[in-house]
């Protein structure tokens, strides 16, 4: 049984929580948890990013044998807890058998290393790395299930370097940890849009500019969507256009079901990648995305909801919990975001099916956490709730990475499983 252990402190100087953490991960291990580490997470608040040398060099000190992973965020996490605008540190470690991991970067890419086989990898992206897509799709080829999951580095400030971790500070590309086929995970992405309308196809487009939806004027539909008379003064429905969004699928040999959902109010699914609206074309009846948009894909105009990300992360919690102990746990349907909330808050027990989570990565938009889901740490408690107090760490990422895709404002939640 692979056994994981995580601590978390906050302090201005990164050295001194990274002590503060470090001695309780100690503490732990005197209990006789996690007795021999092999390989650890370092999570940091980019308030402390350029300490980040100094902390992986006292984790190799204190922990000698351990291989390191990890990032830099805007937002770091822990069980039950996020840090934001302060220098924090968030530590996990587990004694995973060496055979079963690669840490990987640009300066040891990930290869074929028989008799390793890369089955999934936890992947940390540098936001400014180019053709970052093209790289997160050939990395995934690399792997047997094609499934990554992770996130890029966040800053506060556009010139701070986004850090990565692999056993060295880096920058630029990215780096990780792969896991073989004998390292078990369940990883669900959680949505934070809400669709404002159907799903339409693309029939148009002129770069980032989609000019025809089910071969509509795409600026004519979004209007209607809104609920806003076509012939508006566009300068009266910019606060209403300036919150919203698109969400973005690919063709499928379904096209001609998927363009039918989903209706107004439905949840988005993971084959949806969000994206903003950056500007529209009145001459034109067009709309302008942060992202080039292809003949043939699916979109639906969304909007951010607090209550839908509630619903959603309470719903892929228990999707987890489902696949780990089905048997004993009601359907996700069943369980209300609201209750697991106040649940988390009045400490409530660890549920069912949880036993065999070993440990947990979250990474989450760094747009989303306590000031989207309306309270200070709201977000991790209800991972924690539905959970129970498992180890997690994670970060706030400037993009989230699940399976091949780059997501925005999503959360991925992955857990490792005692077999």
């Amino acid at each position: 049984m692979t056994r994981f252990v995580h601590a978390h402190a906050a302090h201005p100087q990164a050295a001194m929580a990274f002590a503060l953490a470090a001695a309780q991960v100690d503490g732990q291990r005197a209990q006789g948890a996690c007795a021999e580490p092999t390989l650890g997470w370092i999570y940091l608040t980019d308030s402390v990013a350029g300490q980040a040398g100094q902390v992986l060099e006292l984790a190799r000190q204190r922990w000698p044998a351990v291989s390191w992973v990890g990032a830099v965020g805007v937002g770091i996490c822990a069980s039950g807890v996020e840090y934001f605008g302060e220098g924090a540190v968030a530590l996990m470690l587990c004694d995973l058998p060496p055979e079963h991991f690669r840490v990987f970067s640009g300066a040891r890419p990930l290869q074929a290393d028989a008799p390793f086989t890369a089955h999934t990898a936890l992947v940390h992206a540098d936001p400014r790395a180019p053709d970052l897509g093209e790289l997160v799709a050939e990395l995934s080829d690399r792997t047997a299930s094609g499934y990554l999951f992770g996130g890029l580095a966040s800053t506060s400030s556009a010139d701070a370097a986004a850090l990565l971790v692999a056993d060295g500070i880096w920058s630029g590309g990215l780096a990780g940890v792969a896991f073989d086929a004998g390292v078990p995970i369940v990883s669900r992405v959680t949505q934070g849009s809400q669709p404002i309308g159907p799903r339409r196809r693309v029939t148009g487009v002129d770069g980032q500019v989609v000019l025809t939806l089910d071969d509509q004027g795409a600026l004519d539909v979004l209007l209607d969507d809104l609920g806003l008379a076509r012939d508006i003064d566009l300068r009266r429905a910019v606060p209403r256009l300036r919150g919203t969004m698109v969400g973005l699928s690919d063709a499928t040999a379904a096209g001609a079901a998927v363009s039918a959902a989903p209706l107004r109010g439905d949840a988005f699914g993971e084959d949806v990648r969000v994206r903003h609206v950056i500007g529209v074309d009145p001459a034109r009846r067009a709309v302008a995305l942060a992202e080039r948009a292809v003949p043939g894909q699916f979109l639906a105009f969304s909007r951010r909801d607090t209550e839908a990300a509630r619903r959603d992360l309470v719903r892929i919690c228990a999707e987890i919990r489902d696949e780990l102990s089905p048997e004993e746990l009601p359907q996700p349907s069943a369980v209300g975001a609201a209750a697991a909330l106040a649940a988390a808050h009045e400490g409530a027990a660890r549920p069912s099916g949880a036993e065999r989570i070993a440990g947990a990565i979250y990474v989450s938009c760094a747009g989303r956490g306590g000031p989207h889901f309306g309270a200070p740490s709201a977000e991790l408690q209800l991972v924690r709730h539905a959970l129970g107090d498992v180890p997690l760490v994670g970060f706030f990422a400037a993009g989230e990475i699940g399976h091949h895709h780059l997501y925005g404002y999503t959360g991925v939640l992955t857990v490792f499983v005692d077999a």
